[in-house]
Order: structure tokens, then C-alpha cells, then sequence
């Protein structure tokens, strides 16, 4: 019982790597569409595809959609049976919704005992913010994730991350969930109830490095990892293009400035000679790389600075992603015919497995789809 992105993204890492992932979806909503709101995002191929917009795309492979109205105790009952064949039950939608239908944990644990029951929540059931209601951009707002660019670029408003990090890095922490759960019920036979609460899983995942300063009581220093953290840590121009660029020990670093006829450069410089010293004066130290990287093409950077061993990459945009040399070579975006959108693109799971690769089986499902072939699989018609 997932949608949008947390749950639906987290769902689909477990089914790319073997689970039978069951979607139960609402035929009615305050939208009128129905289903996942994310089927809804974007545009789609023809009239007969609306509910396989982009996003749901990309993050419902691998999964049967059953369209269940559970205001009505047949589709309850119908829940209730398929949970007693399932190893694990997931939900994103607030817990007292789950509770007024029926299917709290305890609800859930008395139709199977051993059940993996993970919630994903915004917030910990503990504290004060328990039920509110949580969106990506509430939790970046609220874990301090917001407050991270301004605290780079000198522009003092608090923006969000491009991206929808909130929402996919819980969905990486529900699917960790529900694998170390199975473990354990593997080990014990016994299930349990897992909660996954947002705030506290992106504020742990911000302050992993931005913690900083402020470990130790009293602080020693700011907030935010101090090389990551300023403005001159961005990808460096270079005569016709840009490229990721970043010399690590006093080695590459001395190879990296000899190269432009600085032989020394870090060694024989107190604010860099080492790590220490050079995590504080970073800034200064990423200063200078890029009047130098702009005096030769982004292809001459590459030949140079391989050989040496000195981590470097060409920028690639959005653009170039589907020609990139690598991602060819791993067969990363692979094309897919679906019986009614025609063909899309997917990205193949990342994972490399030596005897249990993962995989793409299906297609991502339309609203209902799988009713009748999921329902015939516990003895109800649809």
C-alpha cells in the first residue's frame, strides 16, 4: 500500500531483486483519476496510457497493480486474504489511515502472525510531529537539507535540493528495512513492525558528513563538512566544456599543479602540506583550480590526468547521459516494448549480483491491471 515516490521507489528496488510485488490502489480518489497520484505526473504517449505518466514509469517495474475500493468490506476481506499469503506488508499513507481501515499492525498481525509490517512515515511515532502530514519538500525543509545552499553560494534564502532526495533516500532506508526484517524472521520466524520516519532518516542522512563542528560538546567548529561546503567545489571549466576534478592526497594534488608549471604546489604549502590543514583552507585550494583547468580541453584534461591517477571526469549533461561510453557499456538504459504505451526507456537495476542477478520482468502495471490473475491466485473472482 505505497504510492508516489518513498514507498513506490523502495518497492521496486525489492521487486528488481525478486519479490512478487502486489500495489493496492484506490479506484477513487479526491482527484477522480484513481490509483498511485503519480500516474497522473506528466504526459503520456495516447489517451489509453494516462495512467502511465513518466515518474510512475520509472519506479513501478516489477509490480502487479490490484484495484481495491477498501470503504467496502469485500475488497477488505479480499486485502485480508491476500496478506495471508504475503511475507511482508508496506504502507507510506499516515498510520491512522491504516487504523480506521482495519489494517494496523496489530490488525495485520493477527491475520499473520509473523508478518513484516514497515511503515513509512514523515515522522517518528514518538514524538510531537507523530501524524502530521510529510512531503519531500517539508522534509527537506524541516531536516535541514534546505539550508544547505545558501550556506555555500552566499544567497541567504534556504532552497530545496533539485531533486526529490527526501522521498528516494527513505525509500532506500524502507528497503533496508524490510531486508534486515526478513533476515531476522528468517533466523527466528518471527515478524515485527518497523517504522521508516522521514525527518529522521534525512536529517541522520545530512548530518552523516554537514555534523561536523558540532559533534563534539562544546562545538569545535561550524556546521557542514568544510570541503564539501563551498562555493568553489563545483565542476571546473576547462577550454570547451566542464569537468568533475579531484585530487585527493598531496601526490595528485603536486602532479595536478606541476602539470601547469607549479611543481610543489601543496607540499610546500603550509595551508595544504596535509589533510588537515588542507580540509580547512579548501576553499582557497579549489580557488585556484580553475584558472588553470580552463587553459586546455576537456578531452587533453582526461589524457593528462588518467595516467597519473588523478580522479577525473567529463561533466556529462542530461543530454549526454544515453551516449555516454560507460553507461553504454553496462547496457545501463534499455529499451522496453510495452503492450499498450509502445516503447520506453528503463534504467536496468544497478546492482550486480554473481548468482542472483536482479531483473526487469514487467512492465510498470496499469491501474488495475493484475485483478482478475491476482485475485484467481487466492480463490476470488474479481
Amino acid at each position: 500500500m505505497t504510492s508516489v515516490v518513498l514507498g513506490a521507489y523502495a518497492t521496486q528496488m525489492l521487486g528488481d531483486l525478486g519479490a512478487d510485488i502486489i500495489k493496492i490502489e484506490s479506484p477513487l480518489t479526491d482527484r477522480g483519476e484513481g490509483g498511485d497520484v503519480m500516474r497522473w505526473a506528466g504526459d503520456t504517449p495516447n489517451d489509453e496510457t494516462r495512467d502511465l505518466g513518466p515518474i510512475f514509469m520509472t519506479i513501478n517495474r516489477n509490480k502487479r497493480s490490484v484495484k481495491l475500493d477498501l470503504r467496502d468490506e469485500k475488497a477488505k476481506k479480499i486485502l485480508r486474504k491476500l496478506i495471508a499469503s504475503a511475507d511482508v506488508f508496506t504502507a507510506n499513507v499516515r498510520y491512522a489511515g491504516l487504523e480506521r481501515a482495519g489494517f494496523s499492525y496489530e490488525d495485520v498481525a493477527a491475520i499473520k502472525p509473523d508478518i513484516v509490517y514497515v511503515h513509512a512515515a514523515g515522522y517518528g511515532s514518538d514524538g510531537p510531529y507523530a501524524g502530521l502530514p510529510a512531503y519531500d519538500d517539508l522534509i527537506q525543509a524541516g531536516s535541514g537539507m534546505a539550508d544547505l545552499l545558501n550556506r555555500v553560494d552566499g544567497n541567504p534564502t534556504p532552497r530545496y535540493v533539485p531533486t526529490l532526495a527526501a522521498d528516494k533516500i527513505s525509500g532506500l532506508f524502507m528497503a533496508q528495512a524490510v531486508l534486515a526484517a526478513m533476515f531476522h524472521k528468517q533466523k527466528t520466524g518471527e515478524g515485527q513492525f518497523v517504522e521508516v520516519p522521514m525527518l529522521e532518516c534525512i536529517t541522520s542522512f545530512t548530518l552523516a558528513e554537514h555534523f561536523f563542528g558540532h559533534v563534539y560538546e562544546p562545538p569545535l567548529g561550524p556546521w557542514c563538512y568544510t570541503r564539501v561546503a563551498n562555493a568553489n567545489r563545483k565542476p571546473f571549466a576547462t577550454a570547451d566544456g566542464y569537468i568533475g576534478l579531484m585530487p585527493y592526497n598531496n601526490k595528485q594534488w603536486d602532479d595536478f599543479f606541476a602539470l601547469a608549471g607549479k611543481p610543489g604546489m601543496v607540499s610546500n604549502d603550509p595551508r595544504f602540506k596535509d589533510y588537515e590543514t588542507r580540509t580547512r583552507h579548501i576553499g582557497e585550494l579549489y580557488g585556484m583550480v580553475e584558472e588553470i583547468t580552463e587553459t586546455r580541453p576537456t578531452q587533453e584534461w582526461l589524457d593528462l590526468l588518467m595516467p597519473l591517477n588523478i580522479p577525473v571526469v567529463k561533466l556529462n549533461r542530461m543530454d549526454d547521459l544515453p551516449n555516454d561510453p560507460h553507461l553504454a557499456a553496462v547496457d545501463f538504459f534499455q529499451g522496453y516494448e510495452h503492450p499498450k504505451a509502445g516503447t520506453y526507456n528503463a534504467m536496468r537495476p544497478p546492482l550486480r549480483f554473481s548468482k542472483t542477478p536482479a531483473n526487469i520482468r514487467r512492465h510498470p502495471p496499469q491501474l488495475g491491471e493484475h485483478n482478475a490473475e491476482v485475485l484467481a491466485e487466492i480463490g476470488e473472482s474479481e
